[in-house]
């Protein structure tokens, strides 16, 4: 499979930023939509700070990509994807607040509960779960009902107690007690994991492919999951707070046992170029189709900040 360049993803992956932002910026107007009574003009401003404020979008990027591998794009697609990224979204106003991971920066900029209150960014975090659902369901989505039924469903569970909120509770319980090496590798599939492989799922799903490619497209989620939160580790142990857009080196001081931690740098590496391997053998059947996906697992994996 032929490599593209860093600066061909980098626009590609910008290009997609922008798409899915201005969806958002749209669906998190002022105006009240069709069901709803008002939009309390402070909360939204909370909920717009919380997702409106830069980032990457590589969630909502596997999305728009692993669909387009099955030769679907559109309105329906970038729907899907903008619901994933306010879940996304949501759970990092959540995980910044002070009774979690308490941070004070976020891409740069003061974390909601900071620019706002704590009871807004609760709510803004609140109201950013329950509008993923709402974006997925509404008919707007012109997807068909079983496709937007299972996208629902594989969210949810993407999502909750057995996916990221669970991830984070076993997050949480690390600092008291740290784990072994399987139950990190759990935890990081809960909390990191869940939403990347629902993500290249939920692409597939959307593009009506076969079972058998959705399933593939899963298990590619999963490879490059665990290489972001590998990658993500290891730049918590080597990068600074001015390149990353917030707090380095917190996982170390509260003591909460990671991969890197346990094998050290190197090790991590190693894995890593296993796992670009992996998501490559994944890939194949697809061939250059696949370039870009193959690109993102790179990145995933490679990435300084």
């Amino acid at each position: 499979m032929q490599d593209q360049s860093p600066i061909d993803f980098e626009t590609l992956l910008a290009g997609a930023a922008m798409r899915v932002e201005t969806m958002l910026d749209a669906l998190l107007s002022r105006v009240p939509i069709a069901g709803e009574i008002a939009r309390p003009e402070r909360l939204v401003a909370a909920m717009r700070h919380g997702v409106l404020n830069g980032g990457k979008r590589l969630r909502p990027f596997l999305v728009l990509e692993s669909a387009a591998l099955f030769g679907a794009d559109g309105a329906a697609v970038l729907r899907v994807a903008a619901a994933l990224e306010c879940i996304h979204s949501y759970s990092l106003v959540h995980d910044d607040l002070p009774a979690m991971d308490d941070d004070d920066l976020r891409r740069g900029q003061p974390t909601v509960h900071k620019a706002f209150d704590e009871a807004a960014a609760i709510l803004a975090g609140d109201a950013l779960l329950t509008l993923a659902f709402d974006i997925i369901a509404d008919p707007a989505t012109e997807l068909g009902a079983n496709a937007r039924i299972a996208l629902i469903g594989k969210l949810a569970r993407a999502a909750g107690i057995g996916g990221m909120v669970g991830g984070q509770a076993l997050d949480l319980a690390a600092e008291r007690d740290a784990p072994d090496e399987a139950g990190i590798i759990r935890l990081q599939a809960m909390k990191t994991g869940a939403l990347i492989r629902f993500a290249c799922e939920a692409g597939a799903i959307a593009a009506g492919a076969a079972r058998a490619d959705v399933e593939r497209l899963a298990e590619f989620g999963s490879a490059i999951g665990l290489a972001f939160q590998l990658a993500d580790d290891l730049l918590d142990h080597t990068s600074t707070p001015e390149a990353m857009g917030k707090a380095t080196g917190k996982d170390a001081a509260a003591g909460k046992a990671t991969l890197v931690a346990l094998h050290g740098e190197d090790w991590a590496r190693r894995q890593l170029h296993g796992l670009v391997a992996q998501a490559g053998d994944l890939l194949a059947p697809y061939g250059e189709r696949a370039a870009i996906l193959m690109a993102t697992a790179r990145f995933v994996a490679e990435r300084e900040r």
